[in-house]
């Protein structure tokens, strides 16, 4: 449908840049959080959602399943179990609140804490989708460097001296402690409990996004930040995405009550998605516990795969760390590849890549670095969209030469 009515006068001041229409993904997609398919336990969804349906379907009739606004108990009772067994966190159903995925989750935290001109402090490469909402509300950003044990915590004490004697005091900390997006890392628990030092002596707190968490390759992981907080300064936010499928859009919140009911009061959605809670909680209390190690098993074999295909293809022009658990690689080219410019040419051939600078809050540090997710496309898919990237990249940036040592690395 053509209109001739003029919106553009209309608009609000500060949209972002509008999106362009859907044209399906490429044939070779290394990009998004997209999970396994064949890894996804449809059988046991099936069955969940038919006992669901059967024994309490007509209570969809009633907002919230008449379970009140932070969402399906049964759900919020499995995830007090799972937080406990997994991340140490001790919890009640009444210290979680049930959200649209974790980016209506960091959009709630957002609205209760931030207002534009405010400071938070990250991780110099985090998650795209965070740096997109901080960048929106014109809150000032500035990044930690990571390490192979995650956030170097003697530059955030330097950061933290700084700010305080120029009369800024940050808004929070926001870390992606376990399975670091997009590095892959694992803050270890000493490190954590030098964070949670720092976050009481300034009066910061830490805002620990823990979505990843379930999909560490050796199935141990330190507790959550928020477990080992004496004082109530962190809220903590997971999802069913990277576990269970994206589509679902279930995440959640943990958080002191004085926060929770400011969310709550933001929460105007008039409730997440009912049907997927109580198909989630009907799946997850019998087969939880045993589909993740399975998840991971695959997940691992997919990362095996994207690292021989890159040491085939690129030999030693493509640099990057085993990631410790996830869904991608986090890798650096030769200075002279342009990862946005590399994002057009390899989408024209097919392949779709994340760019290292929209992950960064050091563009020109990230410039020739990009993000690899491995967990939607088959092994043979990883293997000939590498060949395809590798070629683009040859022809682009003459990286890599044809006579690139291709020896693999141990």
């Amino acid at each position: 449908m053509t209109s001739s009515f003029d919106f553009a006068p209309l608009f609000a001041a500060g949209l972002p840049a509008p999106s362009a229409r859907w044209t399906g993904l490429a044939k070779y997609s290394f990009v998004g959080g997209n999970n396994d398919s064949e890894q996804l336990p449809l059988d046991e969804l099936i069955e969940a959602a038919d006992q669901a349906l059967r024994r309490e379907g007509r209570s969809l009739a009633t907002y919230g399943l008449a379970h009140g606004p932070q969402g399906y108990v049964p759900l919020r009772e499995f995830l007090v179990t799972k937080l406990k067994r997994d991340a140490g966190i001790v919890c009640t159903v009444d210290d979680l609140m049930i959200v649209s995925g974790s980016l209506q989750a960091l959009d709630l935290v957002n609205n209760t804490l931030l207002t534009r001109g405010d400071t938070v402090i990250v991780e110099q490469e985090t998650y795209q989708g965070a740096l997109q909402r901080l960048t929106r509300l014109g809150v000032n950003t500035v990044g930690i460097p990571l390490d192979d044990d995650g956030m170097r915590m003697d530059v955030l004490a330097s950061t933290l001296a700084d700010l305080r004697s120029r009369g800024i005091r940050p808004k929070y900390i926001y870390t992606i402690p376990t399975v670091q997006n997009p590095t892959g890392s694992i803050m270890p628990e000493s490190r954590r409990a030098e964070l949670l030092r720092l976050s009481a002596e300034y009066g910061v707190p830490v805002f620990e996004d823990d979505c990843y968490a379930d999909l560490v390759w050796s199935g141990e992981r330190p507790p959550a930040i928020y477990a080992m907080s004496r004082n109530g300064g962190v809220i903590h936010i997971g999802s069913f995405s990277k576990s269970i499928a994206p589509a679902l859009r279930v995440g959640f919140i943990v958080a002191p009550w004085d926060v929770m009911s400011r969310m709550l009061a933001l929460k105007t959605d008039a409730g997440s998605g009912a049907l997927e809670q109580m198909v989630l909680a009907s799946y997850c209390k019998p087969h939880f516990a045993s589909h993740v190690p399975a998840l991971s098993k695959a997940l691992r074999t997919k990362l095996d795969t994207l690292m021989e295909a890159l040491n085939e293809q690129f030999g030693t022009a493509a640099e990057f760390r085993e990631p410790k658990g996830g869904i991608f690689l986090w890798v650096k080219l030769p200075d002279q590849v342009d990862t946005l410019k590399l994002y057009q040419a390899a989408l024209a051939a097919g392949v779709s890549i994340n760019p290292g600078p929209e992950w960064s809050t050091n563009k020109g540090n990230s410039s020739s670095r990009l993000r690899l997710c491995f967990a939607s496309p088959s092994h043979q898919q990883i293997r000939e969209g590498v060949a395809v990237l590798a070629e683009i990249c040859r022809k682009e940036f003459g990286v890599p030469a044809r006579s690139a040592n291709v020896e693999k690395r141990a």
